[in-house]
């Protein structure tokens, strides 16, 4: 080897080889280093990803030799390995930081995963509520003999002194903006591939980042679609998708990230914030409860999709649509749900009631439940009730003649956060109440309540994840055979007056709390773009006119809560308008589709109130109040 090479190899495995080069004492090889992991060894020394290189090089109007170097070094910052030291001493560490939580997770799907982690690639993509996750899911992974997974995660946690540790432990580092750099680009996508060929298992977040509002976010590509490259490079590998949930009875990153969702800035992560973080971990916050999802045969996927559109996006909405699937409800999210519904103080066995119906429906529809928690037994309500006191989302006043609850000072986004872990299993139910009102409204029966029903599949389809059309109708049929309790399983005609018997008879009706702030958000966008110009848009500033108009609209209760004055929400209703080709003044009368926006929403609106009236009116947690109040949640 190069004496000169040598010397860099000897630097890199202090984890001095960046500083040295940022200096100008060292320069960057473009051939292997003894100090490389295998992957960059291996692309270092591939004459296709040389040839690769130089075409790219050619493109730019750039030296062949200067790209290569630049390569290199974005690939030794990509690079990660398992060590036995290392991967034992992160462990240790990782303990440390997780110890707020006792992780639950199912033995039989662990005993599954052992069997398929045979002669293929398992591709482990995360919901992602706390920074904890990428600590959890790989620790999980290698924990219960599976083989190590590579972690791929942004690269504002690369802090150092414990970046070089988390290189030996499987975590590769990777930038989120990357769209002026296409060298650096080329390097992951052959990265990527060079793991995939080499059978390792990978673990990222499929939302890119964490969420602030506590449902899963829209799904980001990258990294599926370099893998989807990998596949198609090649014949003989395999991978399977092994969704992978992740929810939390409590935790303490929720009221940050609630805030950096109304606006707020992010704290950098540095050794500061690392060291910060890990002293909040040491309040007790409960449980964690980490599922993996029905299995995504890759390649078998692609197969049945070749010749098709926006392939991979359809693979990372189906991947999402199962992690939603095995998420599991907890007590927090409903207990949550129950106060925010009420909107004043309740007793014990006020919350029990409230909770009741929706236990019930989520045993009918079989949706899990986490820790198989009995929702309608009073010691397990109770224990929640008062860790939710502990944490201070809620407040317990105990002088009088009953002990009652109510959510505390501005703690009502951080609720509906936990309530937000849960919204997956009960939009169904939300979107079926809003045709069978639809449906009182118009006079009709099962003709226009399944058009609202795809209607609001369609105006929602950037904030939850539907699974196909087909599957979507068979669900909407469960939704009417709980709703008439006297028919069989399948859809079946009814009319104007079965809608209302039915709504006023159901328990629970949902809609006002689990579609109102996302619709509220959508009001808001709709008519920002009603009153826009047609001049250039531009998406900060119209955002951030959301952000101030919503604000103004919380305080005069034009909004139900300032829960829905939040960019989380704002960004995929502007999402949607781009969709529907609003945002711009492109295309026949633009005012006048963005007028119909508007209308459609706001007829929506009138729908939640609908409900959100009957519930009031037939709710144990509102007896003795004006039966025409709508709760403000």
């Amino acid at each position: 080897m190069d004496p000169r090479s040598s010397v860099v190899s000897a630097v890199d495995r202090i984890g001095a080889r960046r500083a040295a080069q940022r200096l100008g004492v060292l320069d960057e090889p473009s051939g292997p280093l003894a100090s490389d992991t295998a992957e960059v060894a291996e692309l270092l020394a591939d004459p296709g990803f040389e040839a690769q290189l130089a075409g790219l090089a050619t493109s730019l109007e750039r030296d062949v030799r200067e790209v290569r170097r630049e390569a290199a070094g974005y690939l030794r910052e990509m690079g990660a390995t398992h060590t036995h030291r290392a991967t034992r001493d992160w462990a240790r560490f990782s303990r440390w930081l997780a110890r707020a939580h006792d992780l639950i997770i199912d033995p039989e799907q662990v005993q599954r995963l052992r069997e398929l982690d045979r002669g293929q690639s398992l591709l482990f993509p995360f919901s992602h509520r706390s920074y904890l996750d990428g600590i959890t899911v790989p620790a999980a992974v290698s924990g219960n003999g599976v083989s190590a997974a590579f972690v791929l995660a942004g690269a504002n946690l690369d802090v150092f002194p414990f970046n070089h540790l988390l290189r030996r432990s499987g975590f590769v580092y990777v930038r989120r903006s990357t769209a002026d750099l296409p060298i650096y680009r080329l390097a992951l996508r052959w990265y990527v591939a060079q793991l995939i060929r080499n059978r390792r298992n990978l673990c990222w977040s499929i939302e890119g980042g964490r969420t602030r509002t506590g449902k899963l976010r829209p799904p980001v590509y990258g990294v599926l679609r370099y893998v989807v490259d990998a596949l198609d490079a090649t014949t003989g590998e395999q991978a399977l998708i092994v969704p992978v949930s992740v929810v939390y009875e409590q935790s303490h990153e929720v009221s940050l990230m609630t805030g950096e969702a109304r606006g707020g800035s992010k704290h950098p992560e540095d050794l500061r914030w690392l060291w910060t973080f890990g002293w909040s971990q040491r309040e007790r916050f409960g449980r964690a409860y980490l599922e993996f999802g029905e299995p995504v045969p890759l390649r078998e996927r692609l197969a049945q999709l070749r010749g098709g559109t926006r392939v991979i996006e359809r693979i990372a909405l189906e991947t999402c649509h199962r992690i939603n699937r095995a998420t599991p409800v907890t007590a927090t999210a409903v207990v949550c749900l129950a106060l925010l519904a009420a909107d004043r103080a309740l007793t014990l066995t006020e919350v029990l009631a409230t909770v009741a119906p929706l236990a019930r429906y989520l045993a009918r529809r079989g949706q899990p439940v986490a820790g198989a928690a009995d929702l309608t037994n009073r010691a397990t309500i109770h224990r929640t009730l008062n860790d939710l006191d502990r944490s201070g989302v809620l407040a317990c006043y105990a002088a009088g003649t009953d002990t009652i609850w109510r959510i505390a000072p501005d703690q009502h986004l951080v609720a509906a956060f936990y309530r937000n872990t849960a919204v997956h299993a009960l939009v169904n139910r939300a979107i079926g109440e809003l045709a069978l009102a639809a449906a009182i409204e118009r006079d009709g029966g099962l003709a226009v309540a399944s058009h609202q029903a795809l209607r609001l599949r369609d105006l929602l389809k950037f904030d939850f994840f539907f699974p196909t059309r087909h599957e979507f109708a068979d669900a909407m049929a469960a939704e009417l055979a709980i709703a008439d309790g006297t028919a069989g399983e399948g859809l079946h005609e009814f009319t104007a007056a079965d809608a209302r018997r039915w709504l006023h008879d159901s328990e629970p009706l949902v809609a006002q709390l689990v579609l109102r702030p996302f619709l509220d958000a959508y009001h808001v966008v709709a008519d920002r773009l009603v009153a826009a110009d047609d001049g250039p848009f531009d998406d900060d500033r119209f955002l951030d006119e959301c952000l101030r108009v919503g604000r103004q609209w919380a305080l005069q209760h034009r909004l139900s809560s300032e829960e829905s004055v939040s960019l989380e929400l704002f960004k995929p209703a502007l999402r949607l308008a781009r969709h529907r080709n609003l945002v711009t003044a492109d295309g026949p009368a633009p005012a006048h589709r963005r007028s119909g926006f508007l209308a459609e929403v706001r007829a929506d609106l009138r729908r939640v109130d609908m409900i959100a009236a009957l519930a009031a009116s037939g709710s144990p947690a509102h007896h003795g109040r004006d039966p025409a109040t709508i709760p403000r949640v």
